[in-house]
This record gives structure tokens, C-alpha cells and sequence, in this order.
């Protein structure tokens, strides 16, 4: 649990846990391992070690893309999904999983089609959206699940 007006955020670039007060989350904070942006605007790419680590221990919620180089409209929606990382952060850590990389993890999570959103909070997956979505839509559908999550 957090102190008061520290939050903890995972890394993107080295998945080190940092503290970090909440009012310094929109001045760029940088790793205090690594030295790299804690939000770079763009999406995290994780494996599964770095998904259980950024979903179990950020205090900001974790927004996952379930993608497959193979796909399509994965593709076509990559663009998107990178343009909602720099609305969303840092408020909402965004990244990315490839299924072909992670098949345990797609199989744990009953991921059945791809592209698939996934919204977790306090290391629980609140909401889950499958298909390709704009960039606005993305943004509005995290934003609802978040208030609906909160409302929970």
C-alpha cells in the first residue's frame, strides 16, 4: 500500500518498482534504476515476467493491447493504441503483449481474439474489450471502465 501521495510505478524500460509522489506524475518522472522515462508517451512492451510485475505492482491502472504480429487489424490498430498511450499516461500505464511470445499468459487470461484491451486495477482485470478501436476510442472506452471500476 502506498504512503500518503506516493504512488508506485513500475519501470517500462528495466520493470524496477519506484516510488513516486502523485503530484510529480505529470513532470516526467524518471526511473531511479535506469534513469528512463516512467512514462514515455507510448506503449510498454512486456513478457510475461514484466506483465505480472506491471499489473501486480503499479498503483496506476495497467491498460494491456493482446496482440499478435500476424494480426491485421492489430497492426491497424497499433498506430492508435500508441496515440491513446500519450492522452492516457500517466495516468493509466500502457503497454503491449504479444501473444505469439506469451501464449501461457494468453491462455491463463481466456484471451480469445485479438486485438483484446484489457484493464487492470489493483492487479484485477476490471474491464476487457475485444477488437480494433481508434485512438478516441480507446481513450473513452478506458476512461468509462475506469469510472465504472471505481464505482465498484
Amino acid at each position: 500500500m502506498p504512503t500518503a501521495g506516493a504512488l508506485h510505478v513500475v519501470c517500462p524500460h528495466c520493470h524496477t518498482t519506484n516510488r513516486v509522489q502523485q503530484e510529480d506524475l505529470g513532470r516526467a518522472p524518471d526511473c531511479g534504476k535506469c534513469h528512463g522515462a516512467l512514462f514515455a508517451g507510448k506503449p510498454a512492451n512486456l513478457d510475461e515476467a514484466a506483465f505480472e510485475r506491471h499489473v501486480t505492482r503499479n498503483d496506476v491502472p495497467v491498460l494491456v493491447d493482446f496482440w499478435a504480429p500476424w494480426c491485421g487489424p492489430c497492426r491497424m490498430m497499433a498506430p492508435a493504441f500508441e496515440q491513446a498511450a500519450a492522452q492516457l499516461e500517466p495516468n493509466v500505464r500502457v503497454a503491449k503483449v504479444n501473444t505469439e511470445e506469451a501464449r501461457s499468459l494468453g491462455g491463463r487470461l481466456n484471451i480469445r481474439s485479438i486485438p483484446t484491451l484489457a484493464l487492470f486495477v489493483d492487479g484485477r482485470e476490471v474491464a476487457r474489450q475485444a477488437g480494433a478501436m481508434d485512438a478516441a476510442g480507446i481513450v473513452r472506452w478506458t476512461n468509462a471502465a475506469l469510472r465504472s471500476a471505481t464505482r465498484a
